[in-house]
């Protein structure tokens, strides 16, 4: 049974593309997203009060949506500080850093433990916990900064962030929007992470190779702070830190505690919250006892403070995010909770009506849809967030996908991989911001250098997700 698209329909639509159009000129869409949703709810009803208070409702629906992702990178980026200043984060990287003699093996062993870090404490504060100490080592072996920026940015915020499978922030996000389980999204994006991931880090090395033989990338390629970067090399600021036992003693015993929580989300078959809450549980005992190991006599007033900067991190990164993801919810049943039956008799929200009207006018191919998914997730990323498009990518995936129900998963997690690596992210240059300022380097120069490795990654992976969706049996 069909339903009528109404004005409402159309004026979401209009809305949608005007938003799109924002991010591509990199406006507030924040701004637009707000005075979209008082819009809506104002001509779906009539109520000039409802309409104001709609704005709240959708907000608070998004923020206990994202209310535990957000916890558990707060205390995660309250504990890598105390492991900074303590000195432990400089023992978790040595074994790494030994493994460095030569700038090639310097672009993958820094790549992988960014990427393995990340996985545990999300990338940026895993940059800016490991980060510094493993430059000096890529630099020693003829490794330039900026090809360390980019291998940390690579493998981090976008190999690790775009699958993100132990926090599970992001894979969350997106089986909430496409309402699948959040463990068909994990397993869908396995197979297109890694050939997104390998496509990307082997051609931007081939790049990095061919630019240090030709010389046009050197030591200063891109530097905006030499001095930094040579008092990292002198190591001319020594700090207290914890003894030497005691740190390497510790150290082992935070290698083994999150090796316990890998095999219990394996073996215990955690996912979703359940996985988020042992890691913040995990990772708020780590930071309270390496907090009264380093300094007990102040670790009472400053793990508190600790919280309180983790939280401000969270919040500074998500805040933007809330009222671009709460105009996009509303396209789904959320839209039905706040304002009721205002849509027309067997509706299932704005972006369902519309997948059925063109489900029945038009053609939709899984192919099609995955070039649709992959525009999308490409303009959505544009703002520098990678998360403000993955509610309506998840929603259209229904749509995009045809009639083939198994390849909803696919095609929502092809879109998440393109959000998270544009914006989240390797193109967009301030969202390169932690590993550029790591490694003292201009975060534009390293975007540009990003920008073709990452395209030619997007193309491949996207033919993949083509292929996966027509014929499971290679998933």
């Amino acid at each position: 049974m069909g339903v009528d698209l109404t004005l409402i329909h159309w004026l979401y639509l209009l809305m949608v593309i005007v938003i799109v159009v924002s991010m591509i000129y990199r406006k507030d869409t924040a701004i637009i997203c707000t005075i979209s949703i008082f819009i809506l709810g104002l001509v779906a009803t009539g109520d000039l009060l409802l309409a104001t208070s709609s704005i709240f409702s959708s907000f608070l629906y998004t923020f206990n949506q994202l209310l535990s992702i957000i916890l558990v990178i707060s205390v995660i980026v309250g504990m890598t500080q105390v492991l900074n200043i303590s000195g432990v984060n400089k023992i978790l990287v040595t074994p790494f850093s030994k493994l460095i003699r030569n700038y090639s093996t310097g672009y993958w062993i820094i790549g992988i433990t960014i990427m393995v870090f990340s996985w545990f404490f999300w990338p940026s504060p895993a940059v800016a916990l490991i980060g510094a100490f493993l430059l000096p080592a890529a630099i020693r072996v003829g490794l330039p900064p900026i090809a360390v920026a980019i291998s940390m940015n690579l493998f981090g915020h976008g190999i690790a962030l775009s699958g993100d499978y132990l926090i599970q922030g992001t894979p969350k996000l997106t089986s909430e929007a496409a309402n699948i389980p959040i463990a068909d999204v994990m397993m869908a994006s396995v197979p297109l992470v890694i050939v997104m991931g390998l496509v990307t880090t082997l051609v931007s090395f081939y790049l990095i190779r061919r630019d240090m033989k030709n010389g046009t990338m050197t030591f200063t390629t891109g530097i905006s702070d030499r001095l930094y970067v040579e008092d990292l090399l002198q190591n001319e600021k020594p700090r207290k830190h914890l003894p030497k036992a005691l740190g390497l003693g510790w150290s082992i015993c935070i290698v083994l505690l999150f090796s316990l929580n890998v095999c219990s989300l394996i073996y215990a078959d955690l996912q979703g919250d359940e996985a988020t809450a042992l890691i913040l549980g995990t990772s708020i005992f780590i930071l309270i006892i390496t907090n009264l190991l380093f300094d007990h006599k102040k670790a009472f007033t400053q793990t508190t403070e600790y919280l309180v900067s983790g939280f401000q991190f969270a919040f500074r990164v998500f805040t933007p995010v809330i009222p671009i993801a709460s105009f996009f919810y509303l396209g789904g049943t959320l839209f039905l909770d706040i304002f009721g039956e205002v849509l027309p008799y067997g509706s299932q929200g704005i972006i369902a009506d519309f997948g059925v009207a063109i489900s029945k006018s038009a053609m939709v191919t899984p192919e099609m849809g995955a070039v649709l998914i992959t525009a999308i997730g490409i303009v959505s990323g544009l703002d520098g967030s990678g998360y403000s498009g993955i509610a309506l990518i998840g929603q259209l995936s229904h749509i995009f996908v045809g009639g083939i129900e198994w390849g909803v998963a696919t095609l929502s997690s092809l879109g998440q991989i393109v959000a998270i690596w544009i914006g989240g992210g390797t193109v967009v240059p301030w969202a390169i911001l932690p590993a550029a300022a790591i490694c003292g380097v201009d975060p534009i120069e390293v975007a540009r250098r990003n920008l073709i490795p990452v395209m030619i990654g997007l193309m491949v992976t996207m033919l993949v997700a083509m292929l996966l969706i027509r014929f499971p049996i290679l998933s």
